[in-house]
């Protein structure tokens, strides 16, 4: 699209009529995607507006230009000019800083819309900055994630999108971060806000969380308060750990044998999603003094997903015992023991008058 097509808009928003500005304005323009550049503009608007909710004036208590530079540029990073290898917002950051510099910027006013770029996604620490890049912040959450837009004037944010259509600004940007990180994971490390986005769309496990980083931290740290337990190496001794845990009535060990949102059938018509529920239900089988024993029918596994069938019987719930076959769903999990995804003892157990139990529910892959 022209550059200049964009100009109208430049003044009907009364945007800083400064020759950066303008410069600034026009390379964004150039550089990104549409949705990318409108967002970038309404951010500097919607701060503008937050300045002026708070009695701030741009003349004494904030620089006008450098909040809207901070603004405009602030995801540079996603194009491909500012595509480097490290997290989008420090390329954004970089890729910004050379721009000003290349135009004569003092190395102050560069340092502060550096901190503006590179903190935009960094909630609690880019508003305990300066009031430049607590504004961008501002103005940028209130467009990508409605922060305070309660807060916007009536009929502004109206006004704007109709001159800076949204395009589907949320999952636009996260696609495109998403789009540079499968290129170069190293862009995307686990704790920044771009794995994230990346984790969301890798298979269950390829991209570890804070936890998988601690188990993998060769210290040997341990959850507190905690005794030390065998890990399931195998999904065979997945049933062998359940069992021993029961015994010992170690309700933590045997919610460590599933995943957070799995799928538990404790009895036929119940059906318990997720580690609280699963929590409560396996208590009671530790409070009615239940044991179990397994024997293994069959299994099948491919890759880090197994499906696993056993011989149950359960003892100690009632005068006589309970004798089942399972049907169980096991999963690798990145620190790489096994947990169970779904465990039904009953899956083809019918009810009396012929209904059939139901597993009630897919399970996320």
């Amino acid at each position: 699209m022209s550059t200049d097509a964009h100009l109208p808009v430049f003044e009907q928003l009364r945007l800083p009529d400064t020759g950066l500005a303008r410069d600034a304005y026009t390379y964004v323009a150039a550089a990104t995607s549409d949705f990318v550049f409108h967002h970038s503009v309404r951010s500097y608007v919607f701060a503008r507006a937050h300045a002026q909710n708070q009695g701030l004036s741009a003349s004494t208590d904030y620089d006008d230009e450098l909040l809207f530079l901070s603004c405009v540029l602030h995801d540079i990073g996603v194009s491909e000019e500012g595509n480097g290898d490290q997290r989008f917002e420090v390329d954004g950051a970089d890729t910004a800083a050379a721009f000003l510099r290349e135009r004569g910027v003092e190395e102050r006013r560069i340092a502060i819309a550096w901190d503006a770029i590179a903190l935009h996604t960094s909630e609690g620490i880019a508003g305990r900055k300066g009031t430049e890049v607590a504004l961008a912040h501002a103005g940028i959450g209130t467009d990508i994630l409605g922060i305070r837009r309660e807060d916007l004037p009536p009929g502004l944010a109206d006004e704007v999108h109709a001159l800076l259509p949204r395009m589907d600004l949320a999952y636009a940007l996260s696609d495109a971060i998403v789009t540079q990180a499968k290129a170069k994971p190293h862009k995307a490390s686990p704790m920044s806000f771009p794995g994230a986005l990346l984790r969301h769309h890798l298979p269950y496990g390829a991209q570890p969380d804070w936890y998988d980083l601690i188990a993998v931290a060769g210290w040997g740290d341990k959850p507190v308060g905690t005794a030390t337990r065998h890990r399931a190496e195998t999904p065979e001794q997945v049933g062998a750990l359940f069992t021993e845990y029961l015994e010992a009535g170690d309700i933590e060990g045997l919610v460590s044998l599933y995943e957070p949102n799995a799928h538990f059938v404790p009895t036929p018509g119940t059906h318990l999603v997720g580690t609280g529920p699963i929590r409560k239900g396996l208590q009671e089988l530790i409070d009615t003094g239940a044991r179990l024993k397994l024997e293994l029918r069959d299994i099948r596994q491919v890759d880090d997903i197994a499906l696993v069938s056993n011989t149950a019987t359960l003892t100690g719930v009632g005068p006589e015992p309970v004798v089942s076959t399972t049907t169980e769903v096991l999963r690798r999990q990145p620190h790489g023991g096994w947990a169970h995804v779904v465990d039904d003892p009953f899956f083809g157990h019918r009810r009396p008058g012929g209904d059939a139990a139901s597993a009630q529910g897919a399970v996320d892959g």
